[in-house]
Formats: structure tokens, sequence, C-alpha cells
């Protein structure tokens, strides 16, 4: 989702669209889709046989938190559109700061009585300390809450197909010569973290959409961690790579986004935000996340 598309409104969790008696429909596409949807949230909660299907555990969102309030549209967007990809599943969202809801009070509103399972899928794109250390304490804290921790989202090839989707909508020209390829570059810019493996993360990422755009591909920082994109930008033009874009290896729109958008040369890429792929990608996390066998420390604890 671009900073210019408008947050959407989202439906009561698991229920998908809705038809309200009265309620004008802009189109018969709008209404087919209320309906398809509808039909589908019901179909999802039936197996093959007729019988009721056991209900999936929530899927939790943990998003960062941004002092700016398009991460917020953006994030909720995001989670309206895995709404609309699986209806009967319960999306939730919260936050590790900044931003309401945060994600203790997401976790203390599961009723635990009643099935004290969810899946948290981070919305962070590597490894690092809010993945291994922010997210499980959080769990850890809400008493009866057994919990799977998705991994991070990236890397992953539906990542680099929404990189390049949002470099294309920027201006990136998929059609060019050898002689503008030999002359372009892109600086794949990330927050930045003092943990090593967000660093390879975000260095897989960057030989992925190498390969996927023909030209070289540099992680650069906006903190924590070198080069900075500037700096990434100012290397490429040593090696002759004048014509640079600035992919934004961000969620959603933020300070750190905003700034490494402002050092591009050429075009600076739209952040992740909403794309199709990303909601199919969080819920591949999440379908991962359940098919890892239970840890039998968990499975210990569901017996007493």
């Amino acid at each position: 989702m671009t900073a210019s598309q408008p947050p959407h409104d989202e439906p009561p969790t698991g229920t998908g669209a809705r038809l309200l008696p009265g309620a004008p429909l802009d189109s018969t596409a709008q209404l087919m889709r209320a309906i398809t949807s509808r039909l589908g949230s019901r179909l999802g909660l039936v197996a093959l046989d007729g019988t009721p299907r056991p209900a999936r555990p929530p899927l939790v969102l943990v998003a960062h938190g941004s002092r700016d309030p398009r991460a917020l549209a953006t994030v909720s967007a995001l989670a309206e559109r895995v709404r609309e990809l699986r209806p009967h599943l319960s999306v939730r969202l919260g936050h590790i700061e900044l931003d309401e809801p945060l994600l203790p009070a997401t976790l203390a509103s599961i009723d635990t009585a009643r099935d004290p399972r969810a899946v948290l899928v981070p919305l962070l794109l590597s490894r690092g300390h809010h993945v291994k250390r922010d997210v499980p304490d959080a769990v850890a804290a809400v008493p009866g809450l057994r919990a799977r921790v998705a991994t991070p989202l990236g890397p992953h090839p539906l990542l680099v197909e929404t990189l390049y989707a949002r470099l294309v909508e920027a201006g990136w020209h998929t059609r060019t010569s050898d002689a503008a390829r030999r002359g372009s570059g892109v600086v794949l810019a990330a927050a930045g973290s003092r943990d090593p493996e967000a660093a390879l993360d975000t260095r897989h990422t960057a030989r992925l959409l190498a390969e996927r755009l023909g030209v070289p591909v540099v992680a650069a920082y906006a903190s924590a961690a070198t080069p900075t994109v500037p700096a990434a930008v100012r290397a490429m033009a040593a090696r002759g790579r004048h014509r640079v874009a600035v992919a934004s290896y961000f969620t959603a729109p933020g300070r750190f986004a905003t700034g490494c958008a402002e050092a591009a040369p050429w075009i600076a890429a739209a952040p992740l935000g909403a794309h199709p792929a990303m909601a199919r990608l969080v819920l591949h996390r999440y379908d991962q996340a359940l098919a890892t066998p239970e840890p039998a420390s968990e499975r210990e604890l569901a017996a007493t």
C-alpha cells in the first residue's frame, strides 16, 4: 500500500464482508465480492463430510509501531487483506511500541479459558531483538496462553515480488538496454539491527532482488548497521552506477523509511505495505507455524 491509499475499515474479526439491509453497493462486482466472502466464511467452518472443522487459533499480526499515522493505516489494511483471503480466520493486531493496540493488550484479550492457542506472525523482515526477545516475552507474560511465534517475513520470494512491484510503481523500467542496465543499481534500505543474523537475512533478500532485476543490489541501513543508505549510493556511483533506486525494505511508512527515501538520487519505492503478496506471505508463515510439531513442553502443559 502506498501512502496515498486510504486505510481500509476493518470488519468484525473473522466475519469477512457483511451485507447490511439497505446498504448501498457501488457495483455488481462489489455485491459478488461480499457474497463470495460471506459464503467462504461459512464454508471454511465445515469439512468436506459436512462436520464442523476444529476452530483455527487466531492469527496475531505483530507490527512494530510508529509515530507516523500512515503506519497504523497500512498494517490495518494488510490485516484486512489477510481476512479477505481467509474469512473464517480470526485476525488480530498488536504493536511492540508506539501504536495501539499494544501487543500485551491484544494477547490479554484472547479467551484462554475457551482456547489457549494463538499464532503470532511478526510483520518484521529479519531476525533480531524484537523477534527473539520482545515477542516471546510478551507471550510468556500471559498466563495460560499457548502461542506459537512464526518466523519473520523475510527473507522470502514473496517479499522480492513486492519489492519489484513497488520499484515498478516508482518508475523502474522493466525493459531497458544493456547500457542502461550497466549504469543502474538498487539500494535495499532496511531499518538495521545489531544482531548479525538480521544483516544476513537482509543481504539474502538483496541477492534475491538482484537476481530478479538483473542489476546489483546493496543492502543498507537507517540505523545500527553499515553501510548507511547515502554511503551505499555513493559507493554505487563510484563504480559507475549513476541511476540508483532505493527499494524500501520497510513494512509500513515511518521515520526511517522517509529518511531513506530522501537519500535516493533517482527513484524511491514505497514501503511494502498491503501488497497482495504480503498478505499471502503472512498466511504462509501462519500455516508454517501450525505445521511445526508442538514442543514437548507445550504438550505437557496442555495435558496438565
